[in-house]
């Protein structure tokens, strides 16, 4: 598939219910992560935009998954953000209920194509972001990972913490650690090339 024309970009819909995914036949990209890792400036830095996807100024605070149309060609799934603190009982229980609706009550389900799982480079994976990498191998769903504020670190220490995370937590998953800054944008072309090799 050819990359998409990224001037042609809507968003299709803030779903805070499983009845309201969208239906059609579209395959999805997800980008999921905990709370203020960057998934929104990743989403922008990815089609050219400043603020298409909204960066929220208090983390935690959107439980909706947000659908947007890719040129009418694909749909980029931005889940909420989770392992955020200072949520209430509700709010858990609202993106709990959200959340997993997207996995196991999402009409479209089968066009999914590819999970963006996002971990900060600086501290590694949460506990949090633990389980929701063992949840996505437990369903065989495709995922790669992205080390997401690598410009935060020298490479150096860069390097390291990329090593430290393959050794530590992910030795027996088969998946590249790929780093990426929505700064200096390292890491972009990387990920639309992962992008499209799983719409291929």
């Amino acid at each position: 598939m050819q990359k998409p024309n990224l001037n042609n970009l809507r968003l299709k819909v803030s779903a805070g219910t499983p009845a309201q995914f969208p239906r059609d036949a579209v395959p999805q990209i997800v980008f999921s992560g905990r709370s203020n890792v960057g998934k929104s400036s990743l989403i922008n830095t990815l089609l050219g935009r400043r603020a298409f996807a909204r960066v929220s100024s208090a983390p935690g605070k959107t439980v909706t998954v947000n659908f947007f149309d890719i040129d009418g060609k694909l749909t980029f799934v931005d889940l909420p953000g989770y392992g955020y603190a200072k949520r209430s009982k509700e709010e858990l229980l609202a993106f709990s209920r959200v959340t997993d609706g997207f996995f196991t009550k999402n009409p479209a389900i089968g066009q999914l194509k590819l999970v963006l799982q996002l971990i900060d480079a600086r501290t590694g994976p949460t506990d949090d972001d633990l389980a929701m990498i063992q949840y996505l191998v437990d369903a065989a769903l495709p995922f790669v990972i992205v080390a997401t504020k690598a410009d935060k670190l020298s490479k150096t220490a860069l390097a390291a913490s990329l090593k430290e995370m393959k050794e530590t937590y992910f030795s027996e998953i088969d998946n590249t650690i790929l780093p990426f800054s929505s700064e200096t944008r390292e890491g972009k072309d990387v990920l639309w090339g992962e992008i499209l090799r799983a719409l291929s």
